[in-house]
């Protein structure tokens, strides 16, 4: 097993999920087996409870394991299925260690952060290594590992100090370490400065460990006396030293690591056994780059949501839109709508903020409304999902989208005027959603309808039955406390709101889909989490299809995607 250790400098946010995830790309397109390990150095013991705000999006994994959303960019790019023990934080370690000496495992020792906590860190890393991501159940050779936050926090100290013992247990030609530093360049002498990357591998090696690659950060491309200065003080060969300029895509940055002569560099470096060139995965990869960047038409659609100020929290949703959109050969232009901003009360406090949310969302091509928690932004969501079925808008609701689309619908078509989800309104003589049956309103952290689960298709004339290739059954993933109340269900069916997919048993509603209407759908999965580059999520093609105008030849073509 070879191990890559991937840290960061000088800030956090630096773009080490999508080096180490474009590493294991560049890896993988030389035909080895690589898996990836996302360490974050906080005291929760999952993501599951966070804010959208405190680290953007929270992933589901395929085991209901919530995870930071690294580990979405690195199934995207390697296309592989990870595991919740594929995140490691500082709370799961802690915890691991507290139960056994709880069952007295240490034999009466002083439990302590060295050397408990560090071999507890280490051990969990060589388990996890070995277990098969990739749908032929192979154990990996390679293993990426990035550590969140950057040199120098004291909540990282402890697997920092792991690591540098690691590095021996493994051996030299096992292990690597590529360190991302930030190379800034102040508008007010334009000079791009390289002491801030001399100062973190200087903390970087005061803790024991020596960088191999050092990858920098750039706005602009960076000079080669840069390259040379960071080479000399910090320690390294020139072609130790790669470049990474904010490019149009991140498509684009497996590609750049390849041009900077990467894969020359770990064929010697770890003794791997491949090539100097890559194979056919990467000619993919670039053709793909080069046909984003090639694009011209233009698809709008219009992302209702109520943590719009931080794109991160719909990462996933906007990597599946923009997988949909190269698909069928379009550009596609993301326009973020705060729910809140539609609402009645925004017109009497800002009438400016509320007419230009509404400009928005009249002049997109599609419409989508993801899920959700809390109240809080709920009726401009209604307001826009009411837009979209009136107007004959394309209209995709995710989760909560799914839920407040079957709200919408009983209130304005089957005038149940206090139709709602006992989420919002414990009280609603018509509670149109619920909670589910085994919903604990006590624990917070796991305690949701999570992971994969299958969804029975019970009709065949169904759009997204067609778009899922006919298949019967689909299987993706949830994150869910509430559902659509399935003894209510024949009064929307009635009025043409059909639930036209459900569980295993029959008893949750999955899909929902509108008569005569252009593409009106709800799905109470994610489906955003399993979509890939060149593996489109079928709702989110769909709404791309459908807002293009060129959904029903789609359909006719036997959902073959022109040339």
């Amino acid at each position: 097993m070879k191990y890559i250790l991937v840290t960061g400098g000088v800030i956090s946010g630096i773009g080490k999920g999508i080096i180490a995830s474009s590493i294991g790309t560049i890896l993988k397109s030389c035909g080895l087996r690589v898996t990836a390990i996302k360490i974050d150095p906080y005291i929760n013991i999952d993501a599951g409870t966070f804010s959208p705000y405190e680290h953007g999006e929270v992933f589901v994994l395929n085991d209901g394991g919530e995870v930071d959303l690294d580990l979405g960019n690195y199934e995207r790019f390697l296309d592989i299925n990870l595991y919740k023990d594929n995140n490691i934080t500082t709370g799961k370690i802690y915890q691991h260690v507290i139960n056994k000496e709880r069952h007295g495992d240490y034999l009466g020792k002083t439990v302590q952060v060295v050397p408990h906590i560090t071999d507890a860190v280490q051990e969990w890393v060589m388990n996890q290594a070995k277990v098969p991501v990739d749908d032929d159940k192979k154990e990996p050779q390679i293993c990426v590992i990035e550590l969140g936050g950057t040199i120098g926090d004291i909540e990282g100290m402890p697997f920092v100090e792991a690591f540098r013992q690691f590095q021996f247990k493994a051996k030299r030609e096992n292990f690597c370490n590529i360190h991302v530093s930030l190379v800034p360049q102040p508008n007010a002498t334009g000079e791009q400065k390289t002491k801030p990357t001399q100062n973190s591998v200087r903390a970087l090696r005061g803790l024991g460990l020596s960088p191999d690659l050092i990858v920098c950060r750039s706005a602009k491309p960076i000079e080669m006396a840069v390259k040379e200065k960071i080479s000399m003080f910090c320690h390294v060969e020139p072609e130790q030293v790669i470049f990474i300029h904010d490019v149009s895509s991140t498509y684009r940055v497996p590609i750049l690591l390849e041009e900077q002569g990467i894969i020359k560099y770990f064929k010697q470096r770890l003794n791997l056994p491949i090539d100097d060139q890559p194979s056919d995965l990467l000619m993919k990869w670039k053709k793909m780059a080069c046909r984003y960047e090639r694009l011209l038409k233009v698809c709008s659609i219009a992302l209702v949501g109520k943590y719009t100020k931080l794109s991160d929290c719909y990462a996933s949703v906007f990597k599946a839109l923009e997988h949909s959109a190269l698909a069928i050969n379009y550009k596609l232009e993301l326009m973020y709508i705060d729910s809140t901003e539609l609402e009645r009360s925004t017109e009497a406090e800002n009438s400016v903020k509320y007419h230009q949310a509404w400009h928005k969302l009249c002049k997109a091509d599609g419409i989508l409304v993801p899920g959700g928690f809390g109240i809080r932004g709920t009726e401009g969501k209604l307001q826009a999902i009411s837009w979209a079925r009136t107007k004959k808008k394309p209209f995709l609701g995710v989760c909560l989208g799914m839920q407040l689309a079957v709200v919408e619908f009983a209130r304005n078509c089957l005038n149940w005027e206090d139709a709602n989800s006992t989420e919002f309104d414990p009280d609603t003589k018509n509670p149109v959603v619920i909670d589910m049956p085994e919903h604990n309103p006590g624990d917070m952290g796991g305690t949701m309808r999570l992971g994969k689960r299958r969804t029975v298709f019970k009709t065949e004339n169904s759009v997204l039955r067609k778009l899922y290739g006919d298949e019967v059954f689909v299987e993706e993933r949830h994150r869910h406390r509430y559902e659509v109340n399935p003894e209510l269900t024949h009064c929307f069916e009635e009025k043409g709101l059909k639930f036209v997919g459900h569980d295993t048993e029959g008893n949750r509603m999955e899909i929902i889909e509108l008569e005569n209407h252009p593409y009106f759908v709800g799905v109470q999965f994610h489906p955003e989490f399993s979509s890939r580059p060149m593996k489109p999520s079928p709702p989110y093609l769909g709404l791309l299809l459908a807002a293009t105008g060129t959904l029903n030849a789609y359909l006719q073509r036997g959902c073959k995607l022109s040339p």
